[in-house]
Parts: structure tokens; C-alpha cells; sequence
């Protein structure tokens, strides 16, 4: 794959994994990612980024397709994660950047990563500029989106923002741009990136948004650190009002019910509780969180606005994939839920109140007391998860009118 011109004298001259499915080791990714770097030629030659260690000699043959590496004078590290800064060390050997900029927090994490002796680091404030011949550079400090020293590059002659983590996806193609996909494609990737990396910091998002509106920023070209690149104006609204709309986290009609069974009976649950669900006209899914990733369950709950969670109960606990599943909704702070638990159990059955519990510290509004079944569950305790589904449904219904 050659280098791509974004604009004249901007390329990308990253790496796209096409093999990667383990994103972070927390968040699943069928489609594979890329670590976009990119490489501006001025009086002053800037490389924005690296790549993956595993990936540098990709980057360095794309460079050397546009000039000798060894011309670069800036590197620009927006993040220090090693997705984004794997092959830093070899990458100053290589090319011995007169400067390396990055944000304050990235120093300290630059240096903690790296043998950065006799390195030229030179840290860089918010709304701080720096000139390069025809071009001006505005680094943007955006801590928390996602790492503490993340910050985002912005070429004010071009209108190209070097947007780090903010924007991306998980999309491993030869295609490098948004408009060469369908809207729906690009949507559900979105949604999958957010709700698995971006949600908790779904504040500072809206932040950023209106900060953007507040410096009158433009841009006619979003490049993030991973996926596909955003070149037309109703790419880069699509992607800035899709990320507003993420962050709001308005609830959906529309209920996941997650559960873990150990011989079947809390699967039984979890289909009554879904026409519970139905007869109060809620869609809902029910996934199995044995045999689904966590994160696809965050996906679910991008359309959603309910989370019921089934566990049986053993060695007084909630089932292992279930403590999994609900430590990673937990970190990831979702808002606007309403919710329930359930479960089977046998002599003991503490699971219900327990996932009860978690719900509650979560923030979730919860609709109806747990349901447990004894073994069953029999006709009674049908009934009851039949009712459970009833209660979740009219409180999604009465949470979404009134907000």
C-alpha cells in the first residue's frame, strides 16, 4: 500500500492491521484497525505519530516513498500509548528530529516508556502554536480523550485536524476514506469505538465539541490515529454529530437482556422476560454473555436504554462471564439506564441481588426487585420474569418522554 495525499505536501504513512481482533485486550475488533501516522513536508518536515512497533517497517517504506526519513525535523507525539508511539525510540535513531513535541503528561509518559537521554523533548502548551514555513500548527490540549496527555494537532492553512483517538474506528481496509463507505457502516463502527474507548469521557466530549464552535474552527479533513479519514463537510458533521449524539447517551427504546445460565434455566429467564418486553411494545436483545464479548454487548447498548442482567448462581456468586461483563459496563460509565436482575439457582442464590447491587452503583434507575427461580423456573416464576420485562419496559418508556 503507497503513501496517501490528504493534501499537498500531507500523506499518510501508516499501518493498517488487518489481522488485529483484540483491540487493547478489553474491546474486540472483526474488522481489524490501522495506527495512522502522517508526515507533513514544509520548510520544517513533520511526522505526526508512529505505529505499533510490529508495524514500523511499513511506516519507515512510506516515508522513504516521499523522502529520505532522515529529513524529518519534528516529530509530534499526540499520545504515548504504544498503538500510537510502539516504534518512537526507533523512529529518533533513525531520523534525530531536531525536536519532539508533546504535551506536558506526555513528557512524563515518554520518559517513563523510553531511554529518552540526550532526546530534544520540548513540551508544548494548549492553543500553543508553532510554525513550520507555510504552515502553523495549534496543538490543542484533549486530556482524557482518552489517555491523560492526549492532545490533537490542528494545520491551520490546510484545515486538517491530527484528531489522536477522538473520531476513530476500527477498520482495516486498502480504502482510507469515510466517503468510500456506506453511512450505516460508518455509524455502527462509530458506535463500537465509543462505547468501548471514548463513553466514560463522554463530558469532556461535549466540551470539546463546544470548543470547537468557540475557537471557530474549520475543517476540511479530520485525520484520526485509527480507521478511516473524514474528507467532505458531511463526513466531518456526520462523525461530530454522531459523537454528540453518543455522548448524550439519550436512552433508545430499545432493552439488552444479558445473562449466563448454567444448565438453562436463567436462558429460560431471560425469554420470558423478553416477551415481558414485547407485550409493552420494546424491542430487546437477549445475549448471551458466555459466548458474546463484553464489548459486543456495549455495542447493544449504544441503541438501547435498558440493561437487564441473569446470572445463576454459584459459589454465592454471579457466574465468571457475568463478573466480567459487568466490570467492563462499570469502567465504562454508562448513563440514562433503567434495569433489572434475574437468576437461577440451586441451594444458594445471591446473584440476583448482587448484579442488583452493581446496577445500582452504575447509576442505573432500577425498575423492578430481582426475580429469582429455584431450580425452575416453574410457571410462577415465568409470570414473574414476564412481569420483570413489563416494569422495565414502561420505565424505558417514561425515562425517554421525559427527557
Amino acid at each position: 500500500m503507497k503513501p496517501v495525499t490528504l493534501k499537498d505536501d500531507i500523506y499518510w504513512v501508516g499501518s493498517v492491521d488487518f489481522n488485529l481482533r483484540n483491540f487493547h485486550h478489553y474491546s474486540r475488533s472483526p474488522m481489524g484497525s490501522t495506527y495512522n501516522a502522517y508526515l507533513v513536508k514544509d520548510e520544517k518536515n513533520v511526522l505526526f505519530d508512529t505505529v505499533d512497533d510490529k508495524h514500523c517497517d511499513e511506516l519507515i517504506r512510506r516515508i522513504s516513498e516521499i523522502m529520505d526519513p532522515t529529513e524529518i525535523d519534528y516529530i509530534v507525539c499526540n499520545h504515548l500509548e504504544k498503538d500510537h508511539a510502539g516504534c518512537l525510540e526507533k523512529m529518533v535513531e533513525l531520523c534525530k528530529p531536531e525536536k519532539i513535541f508533546c504535551s506536558t503528561i506526555g513528557e512524563k509518559f515518554m520518559r517513563a516508556q523510553f531511554n529518552t537521554e540526550n532526546w530534544p523533548i520540548q513540551t508544548v502548551k494548549d492553543l500553543e502554536q508553532l510554525n513550520i514555513g507555510k504552515r502553523n500548527i495549534t496543538f490543542l490540549e484533549t486530556r482524557m480523550l482518552h489517555w491523560p496527555d492526549s492532545m490533537v494537532s490542528y494545520l491551520q492553512e490546510d484545515k486538517v485536524l491530527i484528531s489522536n483517538d477522538i473520531f476513530g474506528q476500527n477498520v482495516a481496509t486498502s480504502r482510507r476514506f469515510v466517503d468510500e463507505y456506506e453511512r450505516p457502516f460508518l455509524l455502527q463502527a462509530i458506535k463500537d469505538y465509543y462505547y468501548n474507548i471514548i463513553l466514560p469521557y463522554s463530558p469532556l466530549v461535549l466540551k470539546l465539541i463546544e470548543r470547537i464552535k468557540t475557537l471557530g474552527l474549520e475543517f476540511d479533513v479530520i485525520a484520526p490515529d485509527h480507521g478511516l479519514i473524514l474528507r467532505t463537510p458531511d463526513d466531518v458533521n456526520f462523525f461530530i454529530n454522531s459523537y454528540q449524539e453518543c455522548a448524550e447517551q439519550k436512552p433508545k427504546l430499545q432493552a439488552v437482556i444479558a445473562y449466563e445460565s448454567l444448565w438453562g434455566a436463567t436462558e429460560k429467564m431471560a425469554q420470558a422476560i423478553g416477551d415481558g418486553l414485547s407485550s409493552v411494545g420494546v424491542p430487546y436483545l437477549i445475549i448471551d454473555a458466555q459466548a458474546n464479548h463484553c464489548s459486543s454487548i456495549m455495542n447493544a447498548l449504544a441503541d438501547s436504554g435498558a440493561l437487564v442482567l441473569g446470572s445463576s448462581t454459584r459459589n454465592n456468586m454471579p457466574l465468571v462471564s457475568m463478573i466480567s461483563l459487568v466490570a467492563h459496563i462499570k469502567g465504562l460509565k454508562p448513563k440514562n439506564l433503567v434495569g433489572a436482575s434475574f437468576g437461577s439457582h440451586g441451594w444458594s442464590g445471591e446473584a440476583p441481588k448482587m448484579l442488583t447491587e452493581e446496577l445500582t452503583n452504575m447509576g442505573v434507575e432500577i425498575a423492578a426487585e430481582p426475580v429469582r427461580a429455584f431450580f425452575g423456573p416453574n410457571d410462577a416464576e415465568i409470570a414473574e420474569c414476564v412481569e420483570l420485562g413489563k416494569k422495565v419496559g414502561e420505565a424505558l418508556k417514561a425515562k425517554i418522554a421525559a427527557l
